[in-house]
C-alpha cells in the first residue's frame, strides 16, 4: 500500500514561451447578468493585462488583450491615470502606476509581512538550509505572497504573485486539504497536519508544507520550505517536517497575536475552520 503522503511524480507543464501572449478576454457581460458594474470591471481588465514583467504596454495591445475597443481601452486608462493606477509613457504606451503599488503594499500588510512573515520564514530558511516561502489562496490558484532564499547555491526559485494550481503541490494540497475538500488523501493531510511531494509541479522540485492560521483557527495559508529533489529525498522531507510544522504552529499564534507559547502537538484537524 503506497503512503498517502508521498505524491507520484508527473511530468512538469511546459512553460510558456514568452513570445505568446495572452489571448484577448471577452468583453464584461451585461450589467443586470453579472450584478456589477461594467465600468469597474472593464477597469480591472485592463490593471490585469499587465502580466509579470511586463513593464509597459502599447494601447492596442490592451484593447487586444481586454477584448475591448481602443476609444474604450483610451477612456478607461485616462481615467484610472488620475488616480495613479495607470501612468502613460512618452511614447505613447501605458504601465502600472503608484497607486496599483500601494494596493499590493496594503494587501501584504494585512498579513504583516515585514514583522512577523519575513523573519519567521528566514529562521525557517535557516534552519533547513532550503528556501521557504509563504502561500495564499486567491479562487482557485494559490499565489506566493512572502518568499525568503535559501542559502544552499542550487535552489528552487519561485516568482511571488503568479498563481499555481492547487491540487499541485505540497503548499496547494495543504490549503485545499485544511480548507474542507473531501477524500482520504486530505483527510490524511489534515490528520497529519503536514504534506510533501516531489515532482508534482514541477519535474525535479521537492516541498514540505503545513498550514497557517490566523484568529479562531481560519486557515490563512500554508509555509512550505523547497529544493532540489537530488537533496530532498522522501526520508528527508519526513525529517525536515515536523521543523515545518513547528515553524507553522508559531507563525499561526504569531499572526493571531498570541503571546502565549505554542503547543508542541502541532496542528489537531478538530481545531480548524475552512
Amino acid at each position: 500500500m503506497s503512503n498517502p503522503s508521498r505524491s507520484v511524480p508527473v511530468p512538469a507543464a511546459p512553460a510558456p514561451s514568452p513570445a505568446i501572449k495572452p489571448a484577448p478576454r471577452p468583453a464584461a457581460a451585461p450589467e443586470s447578468a453579472v450584478g456589477g458594474v461594467i465600468a469597474v470591471t472593464r477597469a480591472l481588465q485592463l490593471l490585469e493585462a499587465f502580466a509579470l514583467g511586463e513593464s509597459h504596454l502599447a494601447l492596442a495591445e490592451l484593447s487586444r488583450r481586454c477584448g475591448l475597443h481602443k476609444t474604450t481601452v483610451l477612456r478607461l486608462a485616462r481615467t484610472l491615470a488620475q488616480s495613479g493606477y495607470l501612468v502613460q509613457r512618452e511614447d505613447g504606451d501605458w504601465r502600472l502606476g503608484p497607486a496599483a503599488g500601494w494596493l499590493g503594499a496594503r494587501y501584504q500588510a494585512g498579513f504583516d509581512v515585514q514583522n512577523v512573515m519575513e523573519p519567521a520564514l528566514r529562521e525557517l530558511s535557516q534552519a533547513t538550509g532550503e528556501s521557504a516561502a509563504f502561500y495564499v489562496r486567491e479562487g482557485n490558484v494559490r499565489t506566493c505572497l512572502v518568499r525568503v532564499e535559501g542559502p544552499q547555491p542550487l535552489r528552487h526559485h519561485a516568482r511571488m504573485g503568479e498563481g499555481l494550481p492547487l491540487d499541485k503541490g505540497s503548499p496547494g494540497r495543504v490549503i485545499l486539504a485544511f480548507s474542507g475538500e473531501p477524500g482520504k488523501a486530505y483527510e490524511d493531510i489534515r490528520q497529519r497536519g503536514f504534506h510533501w511531494s516531489i515532482s508534482e509541479r514541477e519535474q525535479g522540485v521537492a516541498t514540505v508544507s503545513a498550514p497557517v492560521f490566523g484568529m479562531h483557527w481560519r486557515l490563512m495559508g500554508s509555509v512550505c520550505i523547497s529544493g532540489p529533489a537530488s537533496r530532498l529525498p522522501p526520508e528527508r522531507l519526513e525529517a525536515l517536517a515536523q521543523t515545518v510544522t513547528a515553524a507553522a504552529t508559531r507563525l499561526s499564534y504569531a499572526l493571531a497575536g498570541n503571546t502565549a507559547a505554542p503547543t508542541p502537538s502541532g496542528v489537531r484537524a478538530t481545531q480548524w475552520h475552512p
